[in-house]
């Protein structure tokens, strides 16, 4: 049960700070935001406030923002077409009833002569069997209903298209960069509640029965020199340590205001990449609010370039696909991590957002990465790609998306449970 409200906790946690980035620069710049879902398929909970639909739906496979200019479910209302109106206090059209209009006595019925819903907000018309022609104007605001569902309509200054290529490339380009201030955000938590690294090769904490503890080490020894080459950090410590497995090294040892010398044997361990040596000890750690800041940029650098490395090796194929992993592989090994506790879940957490950051990165369709691409190519030809051109390729890039992703859960299944 730990584990399930963990999970849970964890991929609210980043689907909402990613869609909460695309949502909020939507917003700042005066897009309508139909829908801000976390999930995927049916709905579990949904409320509308302030005029967007917030959902909780049931795959836990992702989220999104859905604005305007992006609808499947705008109605196209063509002249001759019968329609009912009902108006607000002002004399605006607050309502277009679409179909069912019996079911709204109050309504106005017209034949429709001529509609403008981007830009004009007119519907002009004639009540039927008369003659009288009207024209009125649309609140910007009013809403469709058919099939007795309200859908607010859309004029094209509140649409993604009708924005800037800056505020356009800014709201996909959100997302992502949320991810990154969340890594940074945790990597601060654990600095301070942890510590960050000292800068010298200060000794933390001595393994039980290991090479270090047989040779005397101690927690606080400062590591000054190995053999007679002088060392200032705990890479160039490591870098001699695991190239010198079963070699015996002698080490130069600041101990309080003394300096001894101690005889160590690195022990074998044999990675799946190769063997290195491992003597048992950690590096101590200091807490530092002023130095955990810039530790945590530090951190998600590394990790960026880590995951960057992987994923440069997935294309070459030095990496197979059957070593990706999907929501069941995340779930065990969130299940694995939450075991060794909740400082160890939090850097998870940490790894799991940046990761997610560069994955959307990506220049795919259906990511931010490939719909940003199309917002440069815009930049540097000055016109956008026709939107039909733009929507099919993206189409196609979310059902190859999907089934890449059928592929990875089925991967992750067969290494669980066949």
């Amino acid at each position: 049960m730990n584990t399930v409200i963990a999970f849970i906790l964890m991929f609210g946690v980043l689907v909402f700070v990613h869609e909460f980035g695309h949502y909020y620069v939507a917003k700042r710049t005066g897009m309508l935001v139909r829908e801000f879902a976390i999930g995927f398929g049916p709905k579990v909970f949904s409320t509308v406030k302030n005029e967007t639909l917030y959902t909780i739906r049931l795959l836990p496979m992702g989220g999104y923002v859905r604005v305007a200019g992006e609808d499947p479910e705008i109605v196209d209302i063509k002249p001759g077409q019968h329609i009912g109106l009902t108006f607000n206090d002002a004399g605006e059209v607050n309502q277009i009833i679409v179909n069912n209009k019996a079911k709204h006595p109050d309504a106005l019925v017209i034949e429709v002569e001529h509609i403008d819903l981007d830009h004009a907000l007119i519907i002009e018309g004639y009540e039927i069997d008369a003659d009288s022609k009207y024209s009125f104007h649309v609140n910007p605001k009013a809403d469709f209903i058919m099939d007795e569902k309200s859908t607010q309509i859309a004029p094209y200054n509140r649409q993604f298209a009708s924005k800037t290529v800056g505020q356009r490339g800014l709201q996909l380009f959100a997302g992502p960069l949320m991810n990154f201030v969340l890594t940074i955000v945790i990597f601060i938590v654990l600095a301070n509640i942890q510590g960050v690294p000292v800068e010298d090769v200060r000794i933390g904490s001595v393994v039980d029965n290991s090479p270090a503890s047989e040779a005397g080490f101690q927690a606080n020894d400062t590591v000054l020199k190995i053999e007679d080459q002088a060392i200032s950090e705990w890479e160039e410590f490591q870098e001699i340590v695991q190239a010198s497995p079963e070699e015996s090294l002698e080490m130069t040892v600041l101990r309080g205001d003394k300096q001894i010398s101690l005889e160590v044997t690195p022990a074998l361990i044999e990675t799946p990449e190769q063997e290195i040596g491992q003597v048992g000890v950690t590096l101590a750690l200091e807490k530092s609010f002023l130095r955990s800041i810039p530790y945590s940029f530090e951190e998600t650098y590394r990790w960026s370039t880590l995951i960057l490395t992987n994923l440069g090796k997935l294309v070459t194929g030095q990496f197979s696909i059957d070593m990706l992993s999907g929501p069941v592989g995340i779930y065990d090994a969130t299940d694995q991590v939450v075991k060794t506790g909740f400082l160890n879940f939090l850097t998870w957490t940490a790894v799991l957002s940046v990761n997610l950051g560069i994955i959307n990165l990506v220049p795919l369709p259906a990511l931010d990465g490939g719909r940003l691409i199309f917002v440069g190519i815009e930049a540097v030809r000055g016109k956008p790609i026709d939107p039909q051109k733009e929507g099919v390729v993206h189409f196609i890039g979310f059902a190859l998306l999907m089934l890449l992703m059928i592929v990875v859960t089925w991967n992750d299944i067969q290494r669980l449970f066949l």
